[in-house]
């Protein structure tokens, strides 16, 4: 199927299992912490956000053991595999802060895209876990200041007694191109970089299908009705702060784009030669290939066996 991404979105990798038996016990958890528990420590950084200590060789994320610590039922408990069991805290304080500042770190928009598939998931589980909680200490229902359940996958309000759940936005992201795919419609919000241009998306409404939003945001942005051949091509994570990225390729006549809302100031179709001479002249920029939005469009470009520009701003460590 054309523009069909080969392998997963980089935030959608992992190869840790979440094991999910272990949640909520907290004895079975300090076990697993002193035995052979490793530790990931998100940071706030300036500019950034949450980031991780990266590996002196800047290999990857520095992840020192918890065997001589403390247990900590605070901790987020990210999984296992064959050689350790993760967990994750959020440091702060003016130490933790410092070392933000002086430490080589890592954070998932520059340097997802080179971390390995361990890597990727722990650090995307991780800091989703981090900005959920952040923003939701409190019970929704009666205010009351809930207590996160060990493991950190939960916290349960001690007045009504109700659990409450990390939150995940759904949003669509979909590259509309014209039926023989020659053209595809891009866009770029005011926000954005000079020059940054990416597919159409938006938050899928209540009592909306992905589907639904798909046809209904495509409408919004640029004004393209009678959208067909709307079909999924995959999701990815997206924890800034709480997101599913559900990506999506469609078809439309190439009428000309007329938004009917302010969020884009250009939508416009573009051939593919046009996108690489302007990335080329550097009067275009693309996602990073972190973004599943760049995934999709390098799936578009790659379909008539031409050039896939490289990503440029890949950034390893900072």
């Amino acid at each position: 199927m054309p523009g069909r991404p080969a392998g997963p979105p980089l935030l959608s990798r992992s190869t840790v299992d979440r094991d999910a038996a272990r949640r909520g016990d907290p004895e079975a958890l300090r076990a697993a912490w002193e035995a052979e528990g490793r530790l990931l420590r998100l940071r706030v950084r300036r500019g950034v956000g949450l980031a991780a200590p990266a590996t002196p060789d800047g290999g990857g994320l520095d992840l020192p053991p918890t065997g001589g610590l403390p247990f900590d039922p605070q901790a987020y408990y990210l999984g296992r595999d064959a050689e350790a069991f993760y967990f994750a805290v959020v440091e702060t304080g003016p130490v933790a802060a410092e070392a933000a500042l002086t430490e080589p770190h890592v954070d998932l928009r520059s340097a997802g895209a080179s971390l390995s598939a361990r890597d990727a998931g722990l650090l995307t589980h991780a800091v989703a876990l981090a900005e959920w909680r952040a923003t939701h200490l409190h019970c929704p229902r009666c205010g009351a200041a809930t207590d996160l359940v060990p493991g950190g996958h939960s916290a349960h309000c001690p007045v009504d007694g109700r659990d409450q759940f990390p939150r995940t936005d759904p949003a669509v992201i979909m590259l509309v191109t014209t039926t023989d795919g020659e053209r595809a419609l891009l866009g770029r919000q005011a926000s954005w970089p000079l020059g940054r241009y990416s597919c159409l998306a938006g938050f899928v409404e209540a009592g909306e299908s992905a589907e639904q939003a798909v046809v209904r945001e495509v409408a919004e942005e640029a004004g393209i009705r009678g959208l067909r051949a709307v079909r999924p091509l995959a999701t990815q994570p997206w924890p800034f702060p709480a997101s599913l990225m559900l990506g999506y390729r469609a078809e439309a006549d190439e009428a000309p784009p007329v938004p009917e809302d302010a969020e884009l100031v250009d939508v416009s179709w573009y051939a593919r030669d046009a996108v690489r001479a302007g990335i080329a002249d550097g009067s275009m920029v693309l996602p990073p290939q972190v973004s599943i939005a760049r995934m999709i469009i390098d799936g578009w470009l790659g379909e008539d066996g031409g050039e896939v520009p490289a990503d440029p701003g890949i950034h390893r460590f900072a």
